[in-house]
């Protein structure tokens, strides 16, 4: 965020210019369906010989068993291990030859992959990923090296005071709700998971009828139809997923502190949000972003420059299908933990009772508006923009939209949300040496 420091007329030089030339090619985002029905979002870009692709299919780790946590973890990170007849040397010598880029990732509520190549090799490298999606094989040999991996990654975790307060906040915030179960898994899931719960996950979530895809790259509209079929085509056509409930992110009447002997005391606050589809969204990110977007944001000022209290602090947006919220993040001094929450909650109920300037929201709109085009760098970037996008349902044309919905955003909407966002009890978890504050 160093560029909250830069003029606002440097800014608009440089977002001018690349505004300009990221429009030109969000106008030619195409709408692309195979002969097999297959649809993809394809922006065709002949500057570099590179083909850069972005697909997500629905379930993540809500579809994991309740007492198996960690299956669409390993499901995603043993994808690549071997396909078909190539075990896991095999494949990855595949890729490596060609400077194939292949990779999957899971979240809560998808299975993502990405996929990078050169053109000359584009024919192989989407046979790769047809092999990884409809032939996986988890030899045992990778599961178990794979298995270890995220063992020790679980072992770090455990006494990591960041990942100690996600994971409390989302027990606390979510209870039993899928939501709350760690995508990673545990200390004591993951031993527990066999090859055959991978395969029953991949057989139901990797399936035709909720892939979302994004194209970026040196290739026409007819050959990636053909190169759609030839990947997705002989996936199974529906999904086998259980159904997600709606959910909203519970509050208890006091803070949540973990002791852990640490140097800095860890935050994490939040509270229920807005979901992507409301109408007030729009207004909620602009909000957002004047309250905690950055070295102007009002949390910075208050609680780092005023007071001194932290290094940093940052609040997001955060929304799934079925439930949103904020939250934020900060760590501090043991003995300063009671001053910092209190600034925090002090600084967000009074742009809750207040609302922003016009000052504030006029800097905040015209930041936003360039900040993105800055961001969309590289093909890979924007094919993952395009991507979220389609699992958002924005529509094709979001990008083109996007600014008028910013500039939209009024005064009166401002003051109007932010009490609706930020007029409510916080969930707080601590982590670190703290003591319980006055009261509660």
């Amino acid at each position: 965020m160093r560029l909250a420091r830069v003029s606002y007329l440097g800014i608009a030089a440089v977002c001018g210019l690349l505004l300009s030339l990221a429009s030109a090619q969000a106008t030619n985002i195409q709408r692309v369906v195979s002969p097999g029905g297959i649809e993809a979002w394809l922006v065709q870009d002949t500057t570099v010989p590179i083909i850069a692709m972005e697909y997500a299919f629905a379930g993540g780790s809500t579809q994991d068993p309740p007492d198996k946590p960690g299956v669409a973890n390993l499901v995603a990170s043993l994808l690549d291990e071997g396909a078909g007849d190539l075990d896991a040397k095999a494949f990855r010598e595949r890729l490596e030859r060609r400077a194939i880029d292949l990779s999957f990732n899971d979240s809560r509520e998808h299975l993502r992959g990405s996929l990078r190549t050169l053109k000359e090799h584009r024919d192989e490298a989407f046979d790769l990923l047809r092999l990884a999606l409809a032939q996986p094989r988890f030899d045992a040999e990778a599961l178990e090296r794979i298995r270890a991996q995220v063992m020790a990654t679980l072992r770090r975790q455990s006494t990591s005071p960041n990942d100690i307060a996600s994971k409390r906040f989302f027990e606390v915030g979510f209870g039993t709700h899928p939501y709350a179960s760690p995508p990673s898994g545990t200390l004591d899931s993951v031993p527990k998971i066999s090859a055959d719960d991978l395969r029953d996950h991949a057989k139901r979530v990797i399936a035709r009828d909720t892939v979302k895809i994004s194209v970026v790259g040196d290739i026409d509209p007819a050959t990636l139809g053909a190169m759609l079929d030839r990947v997705f085509a002989g996936l199974p056509a529906k999904s086998d997923l259980k159904p997600i409930p709606p959910v909203e992110l519970h509050v208890p009447p006091s803070r949540v502190n973990v002791t852990l002997d640490v140097p800095q005391t860890v935050v994490l606050f939040g509270a229920p949000g807005i979901v992507r589809s409301d109408p007030d969204f729009m207004t909620a990110y602009v909000l957002n972003h004047i309250l905690a977007g950055g070295m102007t944001s009002r949390l910075y000022r208050e609680v780092r420059e005023k007071r001194g209290l932290v290094y940093s602090i940052s609040e997001s947006l955060v929304w799934f299908r079925q439930t949103a919220f904020v939250m934020g993040s900060t760590a501090t001094r043991a003995d300063r933990a009671n001053d910092t929450i209190d600034t925090i909650e002090k600084e967000i109920h009074r742009i809750a009772a207040e609302g922003p300037s016009q000052k504030e929201l006029d800097e905040a709109k015209s930041y936003l508006k360039g900040s993105q085009m800055l961001s969309l760098d590289t093909s890979s970037k924007i094919a993952g923009a395009l991507l979220q996008y389609q699992i958002d349902d924005l529509g094709i044309d979001y990008i083109d939209r996007r600014n008028g919905l910013i500039d939209a955003v009024t005064l009166d909407d401002a003051k109007r949300v932010a009490k609706r966002l930020w007029d409510q009890r916080f969930l707080t978890v601590a982590v670190g040496r703290v003591a319980q504050p006055t009261g509660n």
